[in-house]
């Protein structure tokens, strides 16, 4: 049975994305035993950096999930509309007896908990904060930053959603800072000498602390630690570092909720890489890194999208998927968004169009979110 899986941050009050929600989209029929062994499959790429609520759309946890051995850092989401079912408190009980953390979604005001059960936390609707939670209130189906600051004003301690993509307003051109590191990566991209490149970076110090903390991350995996950029020109060549360039330009805004911002631009970069690799030219999946990467450009930067890239002279078929949502890249751009909506449907027909498998799609999006965490973007 086709289980894909999509994702949603969870946010503090202070927009740092401290959680990662996947949830399991079961089709009919399919069933929980289905779905445990969907989870299990992806253990060998599971993100172990951070908390995970594991939700199931649509139905509540089963005794078939008990076949899965749950991951330390995750968490399972109760339905609220589900407590007063026998079947989802001994399955809850079973989890707790195993040691399994639970988080309790689609709290309300008057939602009665039984007895005995412990959350860590409680997602809920605004409503929510006028009752009694029993674990820290996370706020859920809020659509902008306005919403999201109303209810840490109102008593949550942050946010489930896709909320802190909307309601930036963009301005009218690139700030210096942004500028630089655009010149820098026009310089590698062409191919500049290094003494040029080197001296362009000199001008920031930060850009090159920066460069060579990615370069050196877990994430690359090098065998040798890169002294230097000329280093790094000998060891990657400037193919390889023009995609490292790439990360200082999408991590370069100042904004409270870029680290945000930031995880999901490279988690969308990464994945793209991934499912990539096998359907385009080896030689381009670093171009669809980039187009993952600056997918989010606008709303780092603050400028309109066309702005971002004019001075940057892309490749057109990174510049097509960006701005008009056509050309080469596009359906991969669509297929990682699709992992951030919600709508199941779409994202298995966005799979089904560039024949990847739903088993394919959930491990690429796993190995993405590990990669985003390994870089240590706050």
């Amino acid at each position: 049975m086709n289980i894909f899986i999509t994702r949603q941050p969870v946010l503090n009050r202070n927009k740092a994305i401290t959680a990662t929600r996947l949830l399991l989209h079961v089709p009919d029929g399919a069933g929980m035993a289905n779905a445990a062994a969907a989870l299990q499959a992806l253990a060998e790429h599971w993100p172990g950096e951070r908390t995970v609520f594991v939700g199931f759309v649509g139905s509540a946890p089963g005794a078939d999930l008990l076949a899965w051995q749950v991951p330390q850092n995750a968490m399972i989401e109760i339905p609220a509309a589900s407590l007063a079912q026998p079947a989802t408190r001994e399955v809850m009980h079973k989890l707790a007896q195993a040691g399994v953390s639970l988080c309790l979604t689609g709290y309300g005001a008057a939602t009665a908990v039984p007895a005995g059960f412990e959350f860590r936390f409680v997602l809920g609707d605004a409503s929510a904060v006028k009752g009694n939670p029993p674990g820290l209130l996370i706020a859920q189906g809020i659509e902008d930053n306005a919403q999201f600051d109303a209810c840490v004003k109102a008593g949550f301690g942050g946010a489930a959603g896709w909320f802190f993509l909307r309601g930036a307003t963009p301005a009218k051109k690139l700030n210096p800072g942004h500028a630089q590191i655009v010149r820098v990566l026009n310089l590698v991209r062409h191919n500049a000498e290094l003494r040029d490149i080197e001296a362009a970076l000199k001008q920031d110090v930060a850009l090159s602390f920066k460069l060579l903390r990615y370069i050196n991350s877990a994430a690359f995996g090098l065998p040798v630690e890169i002294q230097s950029f000329r280093h790094a020109v000998t060891i990657l060549g400037y193919d390889k570092l023009n995609r490292w360039l790439s990360l200082l330009l999408v991590t370069a805004s100042k904004d409270p909720a870029a680290p945000a911002l930031m995880q999901t631009a490279i988690v969308r970069a990464r994945f793209m890489e991934l499912v990539g690799q096998g359907y385009i030219d080896k030689s381009e999946t670093d171009n669809l890194f980039i187009t993952g990467a600056f997918s989010l450009l606008d709303t780092l930067l603050g400028v309109p999208m066309e702005t971002a890239l004019e001075e940057m002279r892309l490749p057109e078929p990174i510049n097509d998927a960006l701005i008009a949502r056509q050309g080469a890249y596009a359906p991969f751009l669509d297929l990682a968004l699709a992992c951030e909506r919600g709508d199941a449907a779409e994202l298995a027909a966005r799979a089904e169009a560039l024949q990847i498998t739903a088993d394919a799609v959930n491990r690429a999006h796993l190995k993405a979110l590990a990669f985003a965490d390994s870089l240590q973007l706050s």
